[in-house]
C-alpha cells in the first residue's frame, strides 16, 4: 500500500530567479490586474519578470514559499504581477555571530533559516547564490530530502530549471505507507 507524503516546499528567491539581471529593463511592461495597475515606477526591475512564471510555479507539486529579501513585498508586488496567490514568507532572523562565522566558511546567510523553516519537510531551494558549501551543510543538518538548485542570474528560471524542479518534486510526493 502507498500513501502520499506532505507536499514538499519550494523556497523561491526573487532577484536572479524571477528578476534576471541580464534581461532587458522593459521586457515585460506594466499591466493591469483587476481595478488597479501594477506600474514599474516604484521598481523598474519588475518589468523584467516574465508573467508566465506564475502558472508554471503553480503547476509544480509543492507549496511555494517566498525566500527573499523582498519579504512580504513579494506578495504585494510580484505575486499579483504573475498571477500567484499570497504565499508564505520566510522571516529572516536578526544577524548574529553565527552568521558571521558561517559567512567566513562560505555558508549562505539563508541556509540555516531555510532548514529550520522546513522542519524536516522535503524542500527545494531556488536561488542564484546557492553553493556546494550550502548543499553539504543541508545534507548534514536536514533530515529530509533537499534540492538546492542554483539559477543563472543572467537569465532567471528557464525551461530546464522547471524540468529539474518538477521531476525532483514529483519524486518526493509518493512515499511508502509504513502504517500497519
Amino acid at each position: 500500500m502507498t500513501g502520499f507524503a506532505q507536499r514538499p516546499l519550494l523556497f523561491l528567491d526573487v532577484d536572479g530567479p524571477l528578476i534576471p539581471f541580464g534581461a532587458a529593463p522593459d521586457r515585460y511592461p506594466s499591466f493591469g490586474t483587476g481595478a488597479h495597475t501594477l506600474g514599474d515606477d516604484a521598481n523598474p526591475l519588475l518589468s523584467r519578470i516574465d508573467p508566465a512564471h506564475g502558472p508554471r510555479l503553480q503547476a509544480l507539486p509543492c507549496d511555494v514559499v517566498w525566500a527573499t529579501t523582498w519579504m512580504d513585498d513579494a506578495n504585494e508586488c510580484i505575486a499579483p504581477r504573475i498571477g500567484l496567490p499570497r504565499l508564505a514568507v520566510v522571516s529572516w532572523p536578526e544577524p548574529s555571530d553565527t552568521d558571521e562565522q558561517d559567512e567566513r566558511h562560505g555558508l549562505h546567510w539563508k541556509t540555516r533559516a531555510l532548514v529550520d523553516w522546513a522542519a524536516g519537510r522535503p524542500f527545494a531551494w531556488v536561488d542564484d547564490e546557492v553553493t556546494d558549501t550550502d548543499r553539504t551543510w543541508v545534507a548534514a543538518h536536514h533530515p529530509g530530502p533537499a534540492l538546492l538548485h542554483r539559477v543563472d542570474p543572467r537569465v532567471g528560471l528557464t525551461d530546464g530549471d522547471y524540468a529539474v524542479l518538477d521531476s525532483w518534486l514529483r519524486r518526493q510526493i509518493l512515499v511508502p505507507d509504513r502504517s500497519p
